[in-house]
């Protein structure tokens, strides 16, 4: 091989990295995206892609009389999930721990905490203010009964919608517009957001299976594997 062809080899390497790199800023620059990939959720800050799991040390929350609980509040599991209720990647995740609610029964409990990307999803924060609305008549049964309608109908997040479904619930809807008219749970949810990133959450959902912390939405057979590890643990 001559000398030319080393050369040439050398230097074609990081010419098509760079290469590579400039399309990628173009696409972003010109309204378009990176490729999707598959189980990954939004970060807090900029919007962009992250890694599905890591292992960053983050201590994990702990649970007070003040969370939403679904489940048996005794279990020895507990999925922490920092969510957003208009990231469509915690849509995704949502119908996956409930799966893993139906498996393991009492192992698990479910706890939501606010995380809402605000600067990216303007109904998350309405949202989630409506819903600790109607938890403050209905308790965790009505927040969960919110939450589920809110991921299962997401296009129709808004103001309309959040009176509506708090009204099947069967809450005082004067008392409902009372609070949410006057912002009452305001500090909840961005005290929720700011402890998670005190936590190492970086986007939604981001997620803690007791002391195993998660980033994205995972799938069910990740999940899985994460529960049984930590039964193991046990």
């Amino acid at each position: 091989m001559s000398e030319n062809t080393n050369t040439y080899k050398d230097l074609f390497t990081p010419a098509a990295i760079l290469v590579a790199g400039g399309m990628i800023s173009l696409s972003i620059l010109s309204g378009g995206s990176l490729p999707t990939v598959p189980s990954q959720g939004l970060p807090a800050q900029v919007g962009e892609l992250t890694n599905v799991s890591d292992n960053t040390g983050a201590t994990a929350p702990v649970v007070t009389e003040d969370d939403h609980i679904r489940g048996n509040p005794s279990a020895p599991i507990t999925i922490v999930e920092y969510s957003d209720f208009e990231c469509p990647f915690c849509r995704q995740f949502h119908p996956t721990v409930q799966q893993a609610m139906e498996e393991y029964g009492d192992q698990i409990r479910w706890v939501y905490r606010h995380f809402p990307l605000t600067q990216i999803h303007p109904n998350a924060q309405p949202a989630a203010e409506a819903s600790e609305c109607v938890a403050e008549q209905k308790g965790s049964d009505g927040f969960w009964q919110f939450a589920d309608a809110m991921f299962a109908d997401q296009a129709r997040l808004g103001t309309a919608f959040y009176r509506e479904v708090a009204g099947q619930i069967g809450v005082n809807l004067a008392q409902y517009d009372t609070c949410v008219s006057s912002r009452k749970y305001e500090e909840k949810v961005t005290s929720q957001q700011a402890e998670g990133v005190r936590l190492g959450i970086t986007g939604t959902p981001g997620s803690f299976v007791n002391d195993t912390p998660v980033r994205g939405a995972l799938p069910y057979e990740n999940i899985k594997t994460i529960i049984e590890a930590e039964l193991q643990k046990l």
